[in-house]
């Protein structure tokens, strides 16, 4: 997979040197020279430019990425670059960054952003999560189809607990991605029984959130 990374700042490199390590071609664009620490991520391409400039991303030959990712410090640039990186390079996949929580409302469709990352909500929610059982706790939004990945630790009094997956009816809009047990990672199957204590992430559309969270918050009636 072919990714490019619009801002070469502490994030971008951070990203880079993770999606290498997996086996990915990364370019990073960044128009400040200083910027440019090639030694820092010497497997990466390279290129000093504004990403902002449709010249740049010409060079940059972002129709081939499969990927785009806009890390830089500024939600002006970053809101630049995903609408180009959809509109005229069709790049299937954008990923942006968000600075300024206040803005997060503009990371949408509309502008080319595919998933929208604020560190101050995503360190907010990882909080919730480590303190939180039995409540829903949204990681990630997607701006496609108004979905989010959300989170939920079932509680030991929960309903569910010891239900197969598949006898679960869950909400319309809804999937189930993840069982998280302990150390283990595990793909959902119908004949998986659900534990207590079991961190179930979702995909789910934001109007079903609640309804979700309200399945998996009722109690057993041996419990109260």
């Amino acid at each position: 997979m072919r990714v490019a990374i619009a801002g070469a700042g502490a994030v971008g490199r951070s990203i880079a040197g993770e999606l290498l390590e997996n086996g990915h071609e990364v370019l990073l664009v960044d128009k400040a020279p200083t910027a440019i620490s090639v030694e820092r991520v010497p497997q990466a391409e390279w290129l000093l430019a504004d990403a902002c400039e449709i010249t740049s991303l010409d060079e940059a030959a972002l129709q081939r990425c499969n990927v785009a990712i806009a890390a830089t410090g500024d939600d002006k640039v970053n809101l630049v670059v995903s609408l180009l990186a959809k509109t005229e390079y069709g790049v299937p996949r954008v990923v942006a960054r968000v600075n300024n929580p206040k803005n997060e409302w503009l990371f949408n469709e509309a502008w080319g952003v595919d998933v929208a990352v604020s560190t101050p909500r995503l360190m907010s929610a990882l909080v919730e999560e480590a303190v939180s059982v039995g409540d829903l706790v949204r990681l990630l939004r997607f701006s496609h189809g108004d979905a989010n990945l959300v989170e939920l630790t079932l509680p030991p009094e929960a309903a569910l607990a010891g239900t197969r997956v598949g006898d679960v009816e869950w909400p319309e809009d809804t999937s189930l991605v993840t069982i998280i047990r302990g150390t283990r990672v595990l793909t959902p199957a119908k004949d998986d029984v659900l534990e207590a204590g079991d961190e179930l992430l979702f995909v789910a559309a934001q109007a079903r959130e609640e309804q979700l969270e309200q399945l998996l918050s009722v109690q057993r009636a041996d419990a109260s």
